[in-house]
């Protein structure tokens, strides 16, 4: 996968970690390997104003996600493709990293931008349960073979 990383934010992360989480997320929804991501992590300002700007929602929030070339899972026969941006802010995720650090949030997160870049949502009850489920068992899977 082509995953660049980009930190804008005040904040140190472990980015290797979340090209990782990435990476093994788009792997196992089999994404072609030679398709592109792109992350970038942000402060609360800036992720704020994106979020007024983009989902017309006020304040800020942990991930959003822009998806390009509405790439689907298991689509690798299709050949590679831009499959979209994510948008990290470490600020908002410490505020929900309760029972787990930091890092573990923004892997989480990490997974949880890419679900929604191949078409995932949660707006629904049901949709919320398999997408939450996917993305728990992505999560487990990556750090048990990390």
């Amino acid at each position: 996968m082509g995953i660049e990383i980009a930190n804008n934010s005040s904040s140190k992360c472990k980015e290797d970690d979340l090209v990782s989480a990435a990476a093994f997320a788009l792997n196992k929804m089999g994404i072609h390997p030679d398709s592109d991501l792109s992350i970038t992590i942000v402060d609360e300002a800036e992720i704020e104003a994106l979020h007024i700007q983009w989902m017309d929602l006020p304040g800020p929030t942990d991930v959003l996600s822009f998806p390009m070339d509405e790439m689907k899972p298991f689509s690798a026969s299709k050949g590679p493709g831009i499959i979209g941006d994510i948008v990290l802010c470490p600020e908002f995720a410490a505020k929900q990293a309760l029972n787990h650090s930091v890092e573990d949030e923004l892997a989480l997160l990490t997974i949880h931008g890419v679900l929604h870049l191949l078409g995932f949502d949660h707006a629904l009850a049901e949709e919320e349960k398999a997408m939450f489920h996917l993305q728990d068992e992505t999560l487990a899977q990556w750090k048990a073979e990390k």
